[in-house]
């Protein structure tokens, strides 16, 4: 089985990262990868590339006209590869050398028509003693609650998720009208959306194997409290919107809502006296102040989108 991995990037500030990336994808334990790289609309980046991978007859590389995002470039990436599976995985991430055999094993032994695994965090600048584990989900890590072990969950994070490359196509890859700013909204979840119509097209969902790990670089800014606080509200906002966009969605988020209550609350507040008190009341505060905060963009999305 043929694993097509995408790779996008766009900066020549990132372009150290990305190499990280490129290089975790090429050293696979499976023997049949292709990296397709899609550089967005950054003539530098791309001559860069080029000049670092050009020559590798297993890597591809595209340079978008002009900057058109990440879900596009995606789906450029997605229509030019050659593999049965298509894989995603961000610039600033590194795959586990045997991600992509995890990937495939899903597919021939589970008979998956996606497949993805968990996000660990690769903390640059240090781990932030405030925040808890359940709302890892706002760094781009796999939080605490999300599945017992393997099996089919809605999605994975995008940078690790993959396909069968039929059924990509099929469904015309991600819907580009989600993700990044649009004016002052700031409008998250592609793979959400596009595994939610997966869902009702095919009647499967995403494969989850946690032993198919890729690490997420979580830079300093992403720790930072205000930070933290943007995200929370505009993943809320974002939630509403997929409610609009897919039918049935927001079953997984109120899931999440009950563990928090039911199984968050009583264990953080054992550890209040069983651990680091300061430490332990940070967590039980953010983890309350965060789900107010996911709630208020949620309310803030009605706003725009009716059910």
């Amino acid at each position: 089985m043929k694993v097509s991995v995408v790779v996008c990037t766009y900066t020549l500030d990132m372009y150290e990262h990305f190499r990280e990336a490129a290089d975790s994808v090429l050293a696979q334990t499976h023997d049949d990868v292709e990296l397709v790289v899609i550089v967005d609309g950054t003539p530098e980046v791309y001559e860069q590339v080029v000049d670092d991978y050009g020559d590798r007859e297993d890597v591809v590389i595209k340079c978008n006209d002009e900057n058109v995002g990440l879900l596009e470039s995606r789906n450029r990436g997605a229509a030019i590869a050659s593999g049965d599976v298509v894989a995603f995985i961000d610039d600033d991430a590194i795959a586990d050398e045997a991600w992509v055999e995890r990937l495939v094993r899903a597919y021939e032994e589970e008979d998956a028509i996606a497949a993805g695994g968990k996000m660990t965090p690769a903390w640059v600048a240090g781990k932030p003693s405030f925040l808890p584990e359940e709302f890892y989900w706002l760094i781009g890590v796999t939080h605490r609650g999300f599945a017992d072990g393997p099996g089919e969950v809605r999605n994975t994070f995008g940078s690790n998720i993959s396909f069968r490359a039929d059924v990509f196509a099929e469904l015309g890859g991600f819907d580009v009208d989600i993700g990044g700013r649009k004016g002052d909204k700031n409008l998250q979840g592609g793979e959400t959306e596009l595994c939610a119509r997966m869902r009702e097209a095919y009647g499967q969902g995403v494969w989850y194997d946690p032993d198919a790990e890729v690490a997420h670089k979580v830079f300093e800014y992403r720790t930072e409290f205000r930070w933290l606080v943007d995200r929370a509200f505009w993943q809320g906002y974002s939630k509403r919107a997929m409610e609009s966009f897919v039918e049935d969605e927001g079953g997984e988020e109120g899931v999440f809502l009950k563990y928090i209550i039911t199984n968050t609350t009583p264990r953080r507040v054992k550890h209040l006296v069983s651990r680091e008190p300061l430490t332990e009341i940070q967590r039980f505060v953010m983890v309350y102040l965060l789900t107010g905060l996911v709630g208020f963009g949620y309310l803030y999305g009605t706003l725009t989108y009716s059910a």
